[in-house]
């Protein structure tokens, strides 16, 4: 596009800039090029027949010029650079506390990847900016439309790839905040958002500038000089600073030609518009970012030829629309603010309104901490030919601020109290430094006022004389007094029906929900049963909630058990965000539940051990059979898809709990408990093979799986399982890891493979060689692990430990035993207490009785020459030789064949087999009787 002759408005002061650039440059072509370029985009926009008004985002300036404007000119229709779709929200924010966000969620996702979801786009509103002053005027002035023109929140994700969905930070960021994060990972729509997008030319203006970072060069060097100026002045500056960051920026990328595809949307709608309705340019006002009033796209202008811009249709994407609270540190969070901009700019708000005695637009019944007066109409001003203000403004010295000495003294006295009382050594001397440094700061910043930023910077510089760890430092508290972090709310009658029904729900609890504060419910429910169905309801948001909105201090529920009485810290008010975005999903919290519980189990990551765990939140929130019944039904078929056995812990841990609460409050096991062993037992038994081999399958999966194998083999037995393929199953195994090999060891001792003997002997032999010594803490690992199939080993692995502790030497097992120390914390924390446990049985108590303690274990075999054993005699044995059909029975049922001997007169036998076995085997006898005489 070519520049136009330097004649008409701006025709002076292009030839000015043209000379400049010439004289500067010794060049008259690029630089020349660039500031003639921005003039003619202001007088392009000012020559525009609808009206643009360019604004900044969360600027007092902007606000304070929209508000002259709308007073002095009011206008009939206004279009909005705003999600054309969050129309409809914008009526409920007179039941907000400003400031909030309009939202737009969804979670069902058609047209998306479904590893984007949740999508979320939020615009935060403050008071303070010019949109909120169109708004409340469009809203509260009858025969006055309101049209929102940028894309839809739906093409906000079609245009933009996921990597880049959020805006740009920097290092102006602010850390993390207790409500910096109301807004998420929602991407931020960006109304009015002016900074440099060239990383030199920011650096160059700060560091010409004397300012630390953009939002105090923007402060001083627009703000301040604008929120006087007239509204002609107002517009050609802002649209000379959009031209300018928009002409100085690095080669063209993604995010410019999606800004100019924003600029054709929004010139499209509203054509559409003003074609369908018939309105009259002059009667209509477009506020837009200073970014895009300078746009130069063939769709610029209500003149323009250019064909409209083509639209594609939305996705299938299913969108819910609401209002969440927001925050001064969330927004400065969001669109990477330097901390307290937005703090400091409503205060400037607060002080202009007071200069100027301007009264602001609010919208009718909105909760505002201070109450404006009622705006009266103000007579329509005629539009007056444009005037080139442009030049005078740019040739005018800046004005200098009037040392305001009272507003100064102020804030010295009252952050040198704030300080002290958040516990620095902090005096009147301090403020009397505190005020002269700051006046030293603005001076050396060719500025006579000292700014918000320049007093902050004194105090840090007076008071902050250390940083201690957990106290709020300094800057932190020139923001608390300078206005603070104001965090905004949602009111009740804008809140989505779930969240109504949540507070009417917890009403009985007598306790104002909605405030910000933590509060405590204590709930007797054994005195007030009425409140059951409200402790209900408190366990269903603690599952859906963050971990402290509700959280349980006295109470707890399981499965099988309800507490009688509980207590619980509330921060429903703080959290109301998260309240709110729950009210998307579903109509009652019960539904949510119920559909997160489902997608648990349906999801491409689902588990098993997940499956189980929806399961146990059934039974203990919802108790729901229906549910439960699907749900099991679903784990059964994700333990048989199941390839792997990492979760086999977790999957008997939750299987065993969930069989003996329906072994005591159901008369039999529901069919999918009967499935899941079955199918359980035959699975891990065609798996263990490979996992004791596998080195990628650690030693307390494998436990886990012969765990569920033995405890569970009775009731799969019952169900119709073979035992032989347990049988097989181990045979089939060779494990080279000496915890795998000692857990082998156990499951053959379990099947009545492995005599304890042989065992013992084994074990012995390992102690015995050297060359295995330094691996033994392995074997004793796995050894541990047995206790979970195997809990009979117990005292075996005390006595195996206290053996290796009696027989090793002192060179052997000093180095030995951190090894066994870290190798029991790894692989078995929670089996060590059954150990210690059967330790604490096995040892004496007292010091005295160990020096005369014999171990079990130790005791030799019984002398040759024991008495010859008598016939058994006695009442069992008669009782069996006179009914002998229990006896075949047992022995038929057990595969056994013989015949019974013959009895004398007095019932014994003539040949009595059981005596001999005892007398020639007497160990057993005895270790029998010293188990029994403990």
């Amino acid at each position: 596009m070519t520049a136009p002759a330097p004649t008409g408005l701006f025709g002076p002061l292009r030839e000015q800039l043209t000379d400049a650039a010439a004289a500067f440059a010794g060049s008259p072509d690029a630089l020349a090029g660039i500031l003639a370029g921005m003039v003619d985009d202001v007088d392009r926009a000012l020559r525009e027949r609808l009206e643009i008004f360019p604004v900044c985002h969360h600027s007092p300036a902007s606000a304070l010029a929209m508000a002259r404007r709308l007073r002095a000119r009011p206008p009939k229709v206004i279009y909005l650079e705003l999600c054309e779709d969050l129309r409809p929200l914008l009526d409920e924010l007179r039941n907000c506390r400003l400031p909030v966000a309009v939202q737009a969620f969804a979670t069902e996702l058609d047209g998306f990847p479904a590893e984007w979801s949740p999508l979320s786009v939020v615009a935060p509103i403050t008071e303070a900016s010019a949109e909120y002053q169109a708004i409340a005027y469009a809203l509260d002035t009858p025969g006055v439309e309101l049209v929102l023109v940028d894309r839809s929140t739906d093409h906000v994700f079609q245009w933009t790839h996921r990597d880049d969905t959020g805006p740009e930070r920097s290092s102006d960021a602010p850390t993390s905040d207790e409500d910096a994060g109301l807004h998420g990972d929602a991407v931020g729509v960006e109304i009015g958002d002016l900074r440099p997008r060239f990383a030199e030319l920011e650096a160059h203006l700060l560091h010409h500038g004397k300012v630390r970072h953009w939002s105090e060069w923007w402060d001083q060097y627009v703000e301040r000089p604008l929120a006087d100026a007239d509204h002609d002045t107002y517009r050609q500056v802002m649209v000379l600073i959009g031209s300018l960051f928009r002409r100085l920026r690095p080669s063209r990328s993604a995010r410019d030609e999606r800004d100019e595809d924003r600029e054709r949307y929004m010139w499209t709608r509203m054509r559409q518009h003003l074609t369908a309705t018939g309105a009259d340019p002059a009667d209509c006002l477009y506020v837009c970012g200073a970014f895009h009033a300078a746009s130069r796209v063939e769709q610029f202008g209500l003149d323009s030829t250019a064909p409209d811009f083509p639209i594609s249709p939305r996705t299938g994407t299913r969108w819910r629309y609401g209002l969440i609270p927001s925050s001064h540190s969330a927004i400065e969070a969001q669109f990477g603010l330097a901390p307290g901009t937005v703090s400091i700019a409503a205060a400037n708000w607060t002080a202009a309104l007071t200069r100027t005695r301007l009264t602001p637009y609010r919208l009718a019944g909105q909760r505002t901490e201070k109450k404006g007066r009622r705006s009266r109409a103000a007579a329509p001003a005629p539009a007056g030919p444009a005037t080139d203000r442009l030049s005078g403004f740019l040739a005018a010295p800046p004005v200098l601020g009037e040392l305001d000495e009272a507003e100064l003294r102020g804030w010295c006295v009252d952050i040198v109290r704030l300080a002290r009382r958040n516990g620095y050594l902090a005096s009147t001397a301090d403020a009397i430094a505190v005020f002269e440094t700051s006046i030293l700061l603005a001076n050396l910043r060719n500025r006579a006022r000292p700014t918000p930023y320049d007093f902050a910077d004194a105090a840090v510089t007076c008071i902050e004389k250390d940083v201690v760890p957990g106290r709020r430092d300094v800057r932190r508290l020139c923001e608390i007094l300078l206005g603070g972090d104001r965090v905004g709310q949602v009111g009740y009658d804008s809140l989505p029906p779930l969240a109504r029904d949540v507070l009417d729900r917890l009403r009985p609890l007598g306790l104002d929900l909605e405030r910000r504060t933590v509060q405590r419910a204590l709930l007797d429910l054994r005195a007030d049963p009425a409140l059951a169905s409200c402790s209900d309801l408190l366990w269903m948001l603690r599952h859906l909630l963050p971990a402290d909105a509700v959280r349980p201090i006295m109470g707890e529920r399981r499965l099988g058990h309800r507490s009688e009485q509980e207590s619980w810290d509330l921060a429903l008010g703080r959290n109301q965000r998260a309240l709110i975005e729950l009210g998307y999903e579903g109509v009652t919290v019960e539904q949510v539940l119920e559909q997160r519980l489902r997608r648990a189990v349906r999801g491409p990551d689902a588990t098993a051990a997940r499956a189980l765990a929806a399961v146990e939140d059934a039974i203990r929130l919802l108790d729901s059979p229906r549910l439960v019944d699907e749900l099991g039904a679903r784990a059964v078929e994700l333990l048989a898809a199941e390839r792997t056995v990492d979760d086999a812990p977790e999957v008997l841990r939750r299987i065993r709990r969930l069989l003996a609460h329906h072994r005591t409050t159901a008369p039999a096991l529901p069919a999918w408990c009967r499935a899941f062993v079955t199918t359980g037992y035959a699975h891990y038994c065609t798996l263990l093979p490979t996992a004791f081999v596998d080195e990628a399958t650690g030693v307390r999966q494998v436990g886990a799986m012969l765990g569920f194998l033995f405890s569970m083999e009775s009731l799969a037995l019952s169900l119709g399982c073979d035992r032989s393929q347990l049988e097989l199953a181990v045979a089939q195994a060779h494990p080279e890891a000496p915890a795998k090999l000692a857990l082998l060891w156990a499951a053959r001792h379990q099947l009545g493979l492995l005599p304890l003997a042989r065992l013992r002997d084994q074990c012995a032999e390992l102690l015995a060689n050297p060359l295995v010594v330094p691996a033994f803490p392995q074997y004793l690992s796995g050894f541990v692990h047995a206790l979970e199939p195997v809990p009979g080993l117990a005292p075996f692995v005390v006595e195996t430990m206290s053996a290796a502790f009696a027989g090793l030497p002192d060179p052997v097992l000093l180095p030995w035993l951190p090894t066994l120390i870290t190798t029991l914390r790894e692989h078995g924390p929670e089996l060590v207490p059954l150990l210690v446990r059967e330790a604490e049985r096995t040892f004496p108590a007292t010091l005295a009785a160990l020096d005369a303690w014999t171990p079990p274990w130790a005791v030799g075999p019984a002398p040759s020459s024991a008495p010859a054993a008598t016939a058994a005699t006695g009442p069992v044995h008669g009782l069996l030789v006179a009914h002998p059909e229990a006896v075949d029975a047992v022995a038929a049922l057990l595969g056994c064949t013989g015949e019974w001997q013959p009895v004398d007169d007095d019932g014994t036998a003539p040949d009595e087999a059981a005596p001999v076995l005892v007398a020639a085997h007497p160990a057993t006898a005895h270790a029998v009787a010293a188990l029994l005489t403990r």
